[in-house]
């Protein structure tokens, strides 16, 4: 939704655009693009609906049924834009979104079906690259712009944008249903599937305090569309996986900030803040998943994160394991990501020197010069082994990687901290 609410309304209607697009934005894009044929076509549809609301609203209220009013609106775009360049073929979603308008009444039609899931799955089509498949559910269910979305796949922007661009295309040209496929290709895709919904929920998790409009309620949406997943899938064990890792954590959002909003890390934080229900709803689905015979990434994901929740009744997490299973988990995935939290775990388990001898195997990966957690790691491993000025640096680096200004005032407090360590013979 980055650009969708431009122009300068009173600050009620805009309040009242802005909650339509967080509750409905994904809705409302699967519903038209699902009768269209053509996601572009309903994004942009969308956006011009938006912008009228900015326009009428202010100067006749706010409809009882915004939703709806907006839906009525961006439909008529869809087939204004469709009858420019209308063949007898490109004719039949026209006929098919006039029949509705002419039922809907306006904004008096009956509830709009959730039809997010169906739309999430069409993305996943095998016609559909694999490396844009979650970033086009991004987009099309979330509103993200190819900016945010090339940030978190460490994509450039201009790249990003024309791969979404050409997925659509091919939606359209491919003639791709919107519709729940068959199950043995349902599950054949569930992997892009959940790729899109944890990089859902971890957006909004990187807003813990709820304060960023694009960001807020993203957590929530992931683990709902998490739910739904699962209710669709119950023998999914990769299903189930996922909704556990993001039931984990969410359990502890309340711990990762004090009352003055400083960043508090998992190590430091007061297990008596995390949300019980949560976690033992985590560890049931972790069980069940289990009991599959299927084991996969966010299984071991949320296994971790089940033998760090062991510090609630024992004081310490289970470093061992937790080693073990980052140890499987590299193998399955390669990533560096998952390296890194392999050698902080080794730290814990081995010593600062061993984990720096594991980190420094991916000091030639470019993915990690501008990667924040790569330094932070870094620097607090050789902190911890008393090289002082290298941990210095490095801290430096983090800081300036790092857009949340609690972490950057946290990392800038163990830098400071630094000076009261004594230096290493090789300082």
């Amino acid at each position: 939704m980055g650009d969708v609410l431009t122009g300068t309304p009173d600050s009620a209607t805009r309040a009242a655009a802005e909650a339509v697009a967080r509750q409905s934005y994904g809705k409302l894009v699967a519903y038209l693009a699902s009768r269209s044929r053509d996601v572009a076509a309903a994004e942009d549809a969308l956006s011009e609906a938006f912008a009228s609301a900015l326009g009428e609203w202010p100067h006749h209220g706010v409809p009882d049924k915004p939703e709806a009013w907006l839906l009525t609106v961006a439909r008529r775009k869809v087939l204004d834009s469709g009858r420019r360049a209308r063949t007898r073929d490109a004719a039949i979603p026209d006929l098919r979104l006039i029949a509705e308008e002419a039922a809907s009444k306006d904004e008096c039609m009956p509830e709009i079906p959730d039809e997010r899931l169906a739309l999430m799955f069409a993305c996943a089509h095998p016609a559909i690259d694999e490396n844009v498949r979650a970033p086009l559910m991004l987009q099309t269910i979330l509103g993200f712009d190819a900016a945010a979305i090339a940030s978190a796949f460490l994509v450039a922007p201009a790249t990003m944008g024309q791969r979404l661009v050409r997925a659509k295309q091919k939606i359209k040209r491919a003639g791709i249903p919107f519709r729940l496929p068959d199950h043995a290709d349902l599950e054949e895709r569930l992997e892009a599937v959940l790729e899109a919904i944890y990089a859902t929920f971890t957006e909004g998790w990187s807003d813990p305090t709820g304060t960023e409009t694009r960001q807020r309620n993203l957590a929530e949406e992931g683990i709902w569309l998490g739910r739904l997943v699962v209710s669709l899938l119950p023998e999914e064990a990769e299903a189930q996986g996922l909704l556990a890792l993001m039931l984990y954590a969410e359990a502890r959002r309340a711990a990762r900030r004090d009352a003055e909003g400083n960043y508090i890390p998992l190590a430091e934080q007061d297990t008596t803040c995390w949300d019980v229900t949560l976690i033992q709803e985590g560890e049931h689905l972790l069980r069940t998943a289990s009991r599959r015979g299927k084991t996969g990434r966010y299984q071991l994901e949320a296994a971790i994160q089940s033998a760090h929740v062991v510090r609630r009744q024992t004081g310490r997490s289970d470093w061992i394991a937790i080693e073990g299973l980052y140890d499987v988990l590299h193998i399955m995935t390669g990533s560096p990501v998952v390296a890194i939290n392999r050698a902080v775990a080794i730290a814990e388990t081995r010593g600062p020197a061993a984990a720096l001898q594991a980190l420094d195997a991916l000091r030639d990966d470019p993915r990690l010069k501008e990667y924040q957690p790569y330094w932070a790691a870094q620097a607090d491993l050789l902190a911890r082994a008393g090289r002082t000025s290298e941990a210095a640096g490095a801290y430096q680096l983090a800081v300036g990687l790092e857009p949340d200004p609690a972490i950057r005032r946290f990392l800038l407090r163990r830098c400071a901290a630094l000076s009261s360590l004594q230096p290493s013979l090789s300082d």
